[in-house]
């Protein structure tokens, strides 16, 4: 890593210091400082850095395999500059990284984004701060009224079955929808849902129409013969949801 030679010394040596902790293969040991020590300091930094991904990615580490995820772990490392300094964010950035300035070397999975996210979104709902920011009737007419959405939810797509992922896994593409949110005890909760779930939820996201509306919105949408049929279903689908959590109710001032 090249500075300017008209920073103070002491700042030559921390860029030199720091760029050989993310990457020793590519940035020299500084002068005076003794192999043992430099690498008691090279193994912890990555090692604290593995741990805090490991907690987040499991199935990915386990997918990959011992080589294939250090090799990614050390990419991580040694090239993503963070934009936060909490510990607790390193799985965002390693999203960020895999999403914007990682490029798949051959042999590993062409899925792997796509699982990566899917495991990093638990994390996201569990400490989200996020509360309803209305006044929730929570035993109101879901079809008449406006349902409010679980405020830790999310209405997920992809490409990949990434729930089905495991080692040793044959898995083919397939649209895949995943409904994921936060209920009681605050435990985070997956499900695979359909697209009609999901577009119902897209339009119920604003918190704006009433569960009827957005029916029939999707019955037009749709062109389906039946929109009364489409109501019908989609009223027992919303009182599923309540139960579930994913919906709490609907709004109280509406």
């Amino acid at each position: 890593m090249n500075k300017p030679a008209a920073l103070p010394e002491f700042q030559r040596y921390q860029f030199a210091f720091t760029a050989h902790i993310r990457d020793p293969k590519a940035h020299p040991r500084p002068a005076g400082v003794e192999a043992r020590r430099m690498k008691v300091y090279n193994e912890l930094l990555f090692n604290n850095i593995e741990g805090f991904l490991l907690a987040c990615f499991p199935v990915l580490r386990q997918v990959l395999g011992v080589r294939k995820w250090a090799k990614l772990v050390r990419a991580f490392f040694g090239t993503h500059r963070s934009r936060t300094p909490y510990f607790r964010q390193i799985p965002d950035e390693f999203v960020q990284f895999l999403q914007n300035e990682w490029t798949a070397p051959e042999g590993y999975p062409p899925y792997l984004l796509a699982l990566a996210h899917y495991e990093w979104i638990e994390l996201v709902l569990s400490v989200s701060t996020r509360v309803a920011d209305r006044d929730v009737d929570a035993s109101g007419d879901l079809l008449d009224g406006v349902p409010l959405l679980n405020p830790v939810l999310a209405n997920l797509r992809y490409d990949w079955p990434v729930q089905r992922i495991a080692p040793r896994r044959t898995i083919q593409p397939a649209e895949t929808f995943l409904l994921v949110f936060r209920a009681a005890e605050d435990k985070v909760q997956f499900s695979e849902i359909n697209a009609f779930t999901a577009r119902l939820l897209v339009f119920l996201e604003p918190g704006t129409l009433s569960g009827r509306a957005a029916l029939q919105m999707i019955a037009a949408e749709s062109r389906h013969p039946d929109p009364a049929l489409v109501i019908q279903s989609g009223g027992a689908l919303l009182d599923d949801l309540r139960a579930r959590g994913a919906i709490l109710g609907i709004r109280a001032d509406y």
